[in-house]
């Protein structure tokens, strides 16, 4: 998953339990006191980081001897821990069908009139098609300004009012719309996008997504600091990329999607006689309406695509009550890195240590602790070591579109993603915070530890949508992402600065990411401890968690519901 960054960060704001769902909770407080004796074995916990980030796993990527060797290792797990095979067909390996798919880019090339810009693959663009077949191409698509390309009739806001982008090509900002705050015109209005915080509006993949469902020929997003990263980054998509195989080889996506750098951009729309930053502040209303620039665009792209046939592994914990075990609470972790890479001091294994082998093996050790508990909890719990995280949560995409428990019968997910083995902590992060009921029963579990709630201090870049909860979330369920904290306990206020700054700097994605003799374990287990706490806490009340008036998920959740 992209940055450490957000893991460790000075925090501000705190948060407020609901008591509408926690009402819900009365009489379940000896069931959930239980949770505090759990007895999590963090050796156990370590051998599994050590063995899955280890030479022989070969950086875990998809369709490699090392997931052959990782899918082997979680099989053995869950049959070890005592959990059902819950794929659907007697196993506990759900098939998750990718393609690989490398691009080889020719120029861009705009044209206006006489006139041509022509921008170069890499240094002046990154782009990419979804659509499995051997080369796509934009010839002179006309170039159509959308603004920040957001259609959210919730927040009465349409950047593509009457436009039809059949065949042409859309060129959209990243991020939210940027409204003042009527009252204090210096802030964002936390009323409209959320504020400072990044919405799925404001994500890359949403303005994909929406170019496809208006037919354009090709998305071109204007990269700026709003992304959260570097253009560096986006150049990191140009090897192979991986996607959901499609039986109509994805024909109706674009037949181009990429980003381009805000220097180009400029010369862009100085081609087209227009203002960029003219635009841009247009664009933060809801007046703005689509800009033809009088441009087109022009592109190939080759593709060589190889087949890959990944999986998930899944295992189930069956609940105690018959009648409320067809009930589920679940737990996601990525079991995928990014395999062989180019060697650091000799070493070519992209370990993936941190990311994510201590999340696979937080999702292990919390099976195992309720697997040996008694009583179980009256619902069942369904424990899913994802693919392809890293390719754009593939894996857990997937299994959204093809459940093997329904949707409507899956009451939270609960995320976990490189756990913190920096030290205790007297704060956690939540991402997303404030969004659902779960961070209710997640304020009860932290104060058990004497630490409270922060949200993500990054949330202007989205975070939130950018581990494998998100496609639940998207698809309706309640999910939760917490992790560590930044107010390290007897440590200097910079520890978490320095120890994510370091990890960032040196091992993040690469052969460097491997376990560490300086871990600190009590930091882990104290969070195993939150999420066992909250798992059972869930899995016990009579009110299921729901959305919190205002998300953007609540209204896709009450359909599925009422149905």
């Amino acid at each position: 998953m992209p940055a450490m960054r957000r893991l460790f960060v000075t925090l501000v704001a705190a948060s407020t339990i609901g008591l509408l769902f926690m009402a819900g909770l009365a009489g379940v407080q000896a069931q959930a006191d239980r949770a505090t004796r759990a007895g999590f074995d963090m050796a156990a916990w370590l051998a599994h980081v050590s063995a899955l980030s280890s030479d022989a796993f070969e950086g875990r990527a998809p369709g490699t001897p090392g997931e052959e060797k990782t899918v082997a290792y979680l099989v053995d797990q869950f049959k070890r821990i005592g959990l059902a095979p819950a794929a659907g067909d007697g196993t506990y390996v759900q098939p998750v069908p990718l393609v690989g798919i490398t691009a080889t880019l020719d120029p861009l090339v705009f044209r206006s009139g006489a006139r041509t810009l022509s921008l170069a693959p890499k240094d002046d663009f990154v782009a990419w098609t979804k659509r499995h077949v051997p080369e796509t191409s934009l010839r002179e698509s006309e170039l159509v300004f959308v603004g920040y390309g957001v259609e959210a009739p919730e927040a009465s806001w349409d950047d593509f009012k009457g436009v039809d982008l059949a065949g042409k090509t859309m060129v959209v900002l990243i991020g939210d719309p940027p409204v003042p705050d009527p009252a204090d015109p210096s802030r964002l209005d936390p009323k409209t996008f959320n504020g400072s915080a990044m919405t799925y509006y404001g994500r890359w993949i949403y303005k994909f997504d929406v170019g496809a469902a208006r037919r354009a020929a090709g998305v071109i997003i204007v990269h700026e600091a709003a992304a959260g990263y570097g253009f560096n980054i986006v150049q990191g998509r140009l090897g192979e990329l991986f996607d959901l195989r499609a039986a109509d080889n994805n024909a109706g996506r674009p037949a181009l999607e990429g980003w381009i750098t805000l220097d180009r951009a400029r010369e862009l729309f100085a081609m087209a006689g227009k203002d960029f930053d003219a635009l841009k502040h247009e664009a933060s209303t809801r007046a703005f309406r689509p800009v033809p620039l009088g441009v087109t665009a022009s592109a190939r792209i080759r593709n060589v695509l190889r087949p890959v046939d990944s999986r998930n592994v899944i295992g189930r914990l069956a609940g105690s009550d018959p009648a409320r075990a067809p009930e589920h609470v679940a737990f996601t972790a990525h079991w995928d890195a990014f395999g062989l890479g180019a060697p650091v001091d000799g070493d070519r294994v992209r370990h993936g240590a941190l990311d994510n082998a201590t999340g696979v093996a937080g999702l292990l050790e919390i099976a195992r602790a309720f697997a040996s508990s008694t009583p179980r909890p009256p619902r069942s719990l369904l424990f899913i070591a994802v693919t392809a995280e890293e390719q754009g949560l593939l894996g857990s995409e997937f299994y959204t579109r093809a459940p093997v428990v329904p949707l409507s019968q899956t009451l939270a997910v609960l995320n976990f993603e490189m756990m913190n083995i920096y030290g205790r902590t007297s704060d956690l992060i939540v991402y997303g915070l404030g969004a659902s009921d779960l961070d209710d029963v997640l304020a009860v579990a932290a104060a058990r530890q004497q630490r409270d709630l922060q949200p993500d201090p990054a949330a202007e870049q989205g975070w939130f949508y950018r581990s494998d909860h998100f496609p639940f979330a998207r698809n309706g369920v309640p999910a939760l992402w917490a992790s560590g904290g930044d107010r390290f306990i007897g440590k200097p206020p910079d520890h978490g600065t320095r120890v994510r700054d370091e990890y960032v700097a040196r091992r993040y994605h690469s052969p460097l990411d491997i376990v560490r003799p300086e871990w600190e374990l009590d930091g882990v287990e104290r969070d195993l401890q939150i999420y066992f706490d909250v798992a059972e806490r869930v899995a016990q009340a009579e009110r299921w968690p729901a959305w919190k008036p205002g998300a953007e998920f609540k209204a896709k959740r009450d359909a599925m519901l009422t149905r």
